[in-house]
């Protein structure tokens, strides 16, 4: 199980690295960092809207490419990996699809309803001190370990 992510940068070097870059997106731009924010700006210049903020366009293509780099060019074996092995392990496909079309739909619901992501709110707004970010944040983590354990629960610790 903790060989999902083998090979990645420590905590004690990604984590400074990420709040320098936060404090310095501030300091120069005066805008947070967030991936749902990515995510509007690219969908507004496919619409053709006006006021798009072209270094979001080029945070969420960069998100995408590096996922695509890490898991399909960087990866170990011959082997294309999905990221969700672990739940096609343990559940059929016909499970998998639906929680995770499920899931994503209620990330998307979740992110607009919170006015952002658990990135912006996370890592942006409790720097900025934000009594609505810091409830925010603590609601994401709860759910996710309430999630993490009924998830554990029901698949015998497989998950």
């Amino acid at each position: 199980m903790f060989d999902l992510l083998p090979a990645r940068l420590e905590w004690y070097y990604g984590g400074p690295l990420l709040g320098l870059l936060i404090v310095g997106l501030f300091v120069l731009a005066n805008q947070p960092l967030g991936a749902s924010g990515a995510y509007v700006q690219t969908s507004g210049l496919i619409r053709h809207r006006g006021g798009v903020v072209t270094w979001r366009v080029w945070y969420f293509v960069g998100m995408f490419l590096g996922g695509i780099l890490v898991t399909q060019v960087l990866r170990d074996g011959a082997e294309i990996r999905s990221g969700y092995d672990s739940l096609r392990d343990v559940f059929p496909l016909a499970v998998v699809i639906p929680m995770v079309f499920a899931g994503a739909t209620l990330l998307g619901y979740g992110a607009a309803m919170a006015g952002g992501c658990t990135s912006g709110h996370g890592m942006c707004g409790t720097a900025q001190r934000s009594p609505a970010s810091v409830a925010v944040t603590a609601t994401f983590m709860a759910t996710a370990i309430a999630t993490t354990l009924v998830l554990r629960l029901l698949t015998g610790g497989d998950l």
